[in-house]
């Protein structure tokens, strides 16, 4: 079954077809590590770590790039005279990637720092001179938007309905929408975060940055380009714009993220109502959150709430004691093939919500199966649903930390008391066997007498 992905640029689904089938190329806006990450910058990642996932699982191979912002006006303005502004963003790199391993998501084929791409972006920026697209002036370099006739095509706006660019000082700009290439040297900045360039020493701006670090990783053509979609306007557009000035073909698709809100309101470091991730993580298992973030539509606004967490944990939950059902006897999950139904919702537009809902009814058709002894049927439902939450990036058997230290002391204690039930059962003391059921299902735990002995599990 086909592939298809909502377009941003062409604003409806479109038949995913690679450039390369043997190898799809991705390039995501990673991070600007002038703080640590909020929940929705973790939400971001996740959703094009199943995309990537999804796809390697049909085509076998992608080449995945994610890259990090280490060169900034926010990271200089955030650095200080005890944290220099390489050193703020080295340690911010660190915990974004602290965050993103602990959800379990994949490390990039590549992932660039911007500072270690300088060439190549002065290089692109000399190609858009000399094609006529950008103007050194007073020390900065401008792109020139009305020298693109489609600049404004990936958002569909026109150029006087837009708002001026407030990403340089505009001292030596031609038109109040002109983007900044390259911004000259002030005497308020580190010297640290200087390079030299034919048009004076200074830095890079943003958006060129990542037009560079894709040309340079993949190409001057691949396939996906994704981000959250609050970087549609102005950082997605400009790329857009400067990349095919200079001659590019750029993405292929256009594939964008929705936003993560608290209240209803957008969750914004600007704003102040961000949840840090390490708080979150904190207090969560890391796989209850990735099932949490991950759970509704990529593209759908989610709004956070406790509830969000407890839903997920509940769900996850219900998986987990059908897939512990039938290994607790040592019976293995390897080989299961994962169901047409999954599959079509994953390929019609990466929709994970309607694929975990035939996760749950193969759950539920599992569950069925054990109560009416019929193992084999069960044991392929299981495998089918670990194949397909593998996928999602789910280890159904593997540790989960505390929480896993949690369940380990949690099974010793209930065990014991059903060793004692036992025991008073054997004795006849059926007395002392009730009251023992009796706390135990005060707890909200069940047990359940089979031929092979009594197995529990928590009340969902």
């Amino acid at each position: 079954m086909t592939i298809r992905l909502h377009d941003t640029k062409a604003q409806e689904l479109r038949e995913f077809v690679p450039l390369d089938a043997s190898n799809v190329t991705m390039y995501v806006c990673g991070p600007t590590v002038q703080s640590g990450p909020h929940i929705g910058h973790v939400r971001a990642a996740l959703s094009f770590d199943v995309l990537r996932r999804w796809l390697e699982h049909v085509y076998g191979r992608v080449t995945f790039v994610r890259n990090v912002t280490d060169i900034d006006d926010k990271v200089l303005v955030n650095a200080s005279s005890q944290e220099e502004w390489w050193a703020l963003a080295y340690r911010m790199e660190q915990e974004f990637a602290a965050a993103y391993s602990a959800v379990g998501i994949q490390t990039p084929t590549y992932e660039p720092r911007a500072t270690g791409s300088v060439p190549q972006m002065q290089e692109l920026i000399q190609i858009l001179i000399d094609n006529g697209h950008a103007y050194a002036a007073a020390g900065d370099v401008y792109f020139d938007v009305r020298s693109w006739p489609t600049y404004g095509a990936l958002t569909h706006q026109s150029i006087d309905a837009m708002e001026p660019a407030a990403d340089a000082d505009p001292r030596g700009k031609r038109d109040p929408r002109d983007f900044a290439l390259w911004k000259g040297t002030k005497d308020d900045e580190p010297r640290s975060a200087v390079w030299e360039s034919p048009w004076g020493a200074g830095r890079p701006g943003w958006h060129i940055e990542c037009s560079a670090m894709a040309r340079r990783y993949l190409g001057e053509a691949f396939d996906i380009h994704g981000g959250g979609l609050d970087l549609r306007f102005p950082h997605h557009e400009n790329e857009l714009a400067q990349s095919a000035a200079a001659g590019d073909d750029f993405a292929s698709y256009w594939v964008h993220n929705g936003l993560v809100t608290v209240g209803g309101q957008k969750m914004s470091k600007s704003l102040g109502n961000f949840t840090l991730a390490a708080d979150v993580l904190a207090e969560r298992d890391a796989t209850v959150v990735r099932y949490a973030l991950l759970a509704a539509h990529y593209r759908s606004t989610l709004d956070i709430t406790p509830s969000t967490y407890d839903e997920a944990e509940a769900a996850l939950g219900r998986i987990r004691t059908f897939i512990e059902r039938i290994t607790r006897n040592g019976q293995s999950l390897e080989g299961g093939t994962i169901a047409a139904e999954f599959a079509a919702a994953m390929n019609d537009d990466l929709g994970v919500p309607q694929a975990l809902a035939v996760v749950h009814d193969a759950v539920r058709r599992g569950n069925t199966a054990l109560d009416e002894s019929d193992a084999s049927a069960a044991i392929d439902l299981a495998r089918g649903v670990n194949a397909a939450m593998r996928v999602l990036g789910f280890e159904l058997t593997a540790s989960h930390g505390s929480a896993s230290r949690a369940e380990g002391a949690l099974d010793a204690l209930v065990q014991t008391m059903i060793s004692q039930r036992a025991q008073a059962r054997a004795e006849k003391d059926w007395g002392a066997a009730d009251r023992i059921r009796e706390a135990i299902a005060a707890a909200g735990i069940v047990l359940e007498d089979t031929a092979d002995g009594t197995h529990w599990s928590i009340n969902d």
